[in-house]
């Protein structure tokens, strides 16, 4: 009997995170169809582990599978983007909160690690690998807040704003003030101020939202991803 040529073939969980990281990352645009065929020949995957895929991504709101129409990225609204970072606010702020009074003293040296890195990109200005940071910061937050649906819910939140349609030209000085308002988040936590840290990582996240409606005001370019 011949080898199956799908003997290698990534399982479901592993189609599921790949087809998920190239949404996220902007290789298939708001809208565009998703066809499980060429999906499946992309990744050497089968059909079924592909739908299945789908079905996660439709339950995250990353997709919209529609009958006889088959999927497609969703789309979100200006409204929706705005919706999306108001809630993260307050679950980042309630993540936050714990993790001033449960954060390992490992956890705190590799926060300050990352924030050290992070001062390194902003003097060479270099705002991808910024970005790339500031989501390392944040996950590690939420680890070590150690409430796992919280957690999963700002991750379904953060990877619909990641790929929010509009692409904007870094608002002047955004990334020095996203650095300083991540350094008061640190400070706080390694002091174990659960009140301050709630604060600062509100106080952030509202910085957000502000830059999120100056692009939405028509301060839009395609130069690259809204720094946060």
């Amino acid at each position: 009997m011949g080898v199956s040529s799908t003997v290698n073939a990534p399982a479901a969980g592993d189609v599921y995170h790949q087809l998920r990281d190239s949404i996220v990352s902007g290789q298939f645009h708001p809208n565009e169809r998703l066809v499980e065929a060429s999906i499946a020949q992309k990744l050497g995957a089968g059909r079924t582990a592909v739908r299945a895929a789908l079905v996660r991504l439709d339950q995250e709101g990353l997709v919209v599978l529609e009958p006889n129409r088959g999927a497609r990225v969703r789309l979100i609204t200006e409204a929706e983007a705005l919706e999306i970072e108001e809630v993260r606010a307050t679950l980042e702020g309630m993540l936050t909160r714990r993790a001033a009074t449960r954060a390992s003293a490992d956890t705190l040296i590799e926060l300050e690690k990352v924030l050290a890195e992070m001062r390194r990109r902003v003097e060479e200005k270099d705002a991808l690998g910024y970005t790339e940071l500031n989501a390392r910061f944040h996950q590690l937050i939420w680890a070590a807040a150690d409430h796992k649906t919280a957690s999963r819910l700002v991750g379904g939140l953060k990877s619909q704003s990641i790929r929010f349609q509009y692409r904007t030209i870094l608002r002047p000085a955004r990334t020095e003030s996203s650095l300083r308002e991540h350094e008061a988040i640190f400070t706080a936590l390694k002091t174990r101020d659960p009140d301050a840290a709630e604060a600062a990582m509100r106080e952030h996240l509202a910085a957000v939202v502000d830059t999120l409606r100056w692009a939405m005001d028509g301060h839009r370019t395609t130069a690259g991803w809204l720094p946060v």
